[in-house]
């Protein structure tokens, strides 16, 4: 997933550049949304022990 975020981004980076505002909103949306949603699991992921330190 962590991918498909930094994708996005160079997306949207290349897109502003090149005067696609629309485009580059739309992923800059979409990899906003898929860094809540990595955090939100790994958070849950600590809250629940599933991830152990050693």
């Amino acid at each position: 997933m962590i991918e498909w975020i930094v994708i996005l981004l160079i997306v949207a980076a290349v897109a502003s550049l090149l005067g696609f505002r629309g485009v580059a909103g739309a992923s800059a949306g979409i990899a906003k949304l898929l860094i809540f949603v990595v955090l939100v699991g790994l958070l849950l992921m600590l809250l629940f022990g599933v991830i152990v330190f050693a």
